[in-house]
C-alpha cells in the first residue's frame, strides 16, 4: 500500500463527510481526523513493535514519553 492510496482513502472519506453534512457547517474537522487516525495508528504500530514502546516511538518519530501519553489518552495501556 502506498502513501498515495492512504491519502486517497482520506480524501474520499472527507468528501463523503461533507456530503453527509448536507450544507451544515462542519466543526473541528482537524481534531476529528486526528482522533480517527491516531488510535488505530497506535494500535497497529504497537502490535507490530510487540508492545515495545521504545521501538514504536522510534518508528513513529516520537519521544517515548509522548507515545506513552498518547497511549494513555486512547486507553491503550493497562
Amino acid at each position: 500500500m502506498s502513501k498515495k492510496y492512504i491519502e486517497e482513502c482520506i480524501r474520499t472519506s472527507l468528501e463523503a463527510y461533507f456530503k453527509d453534512l448536507h450544507g451544515t457547517e462542519p466543526d473541528r474537522i482537524y481534531d476529528m481526523m486526528v482522533d480517527a487516525v491516531e488510535k488505530p495508528l497506535l494500535e497497529v504500530v504497537m502490535k507490530h513493535a510487540d508492545q515495545n514502546q521504545s521501538r514504536a516511538a522510534q518508528w513513529l518519530g516520537l519521544n517515548r514519553n509522548t507515545l506513552r501519553k498518547k497511549l494513555l489518552e486512547h486507553k491503550l495501556l493497562n
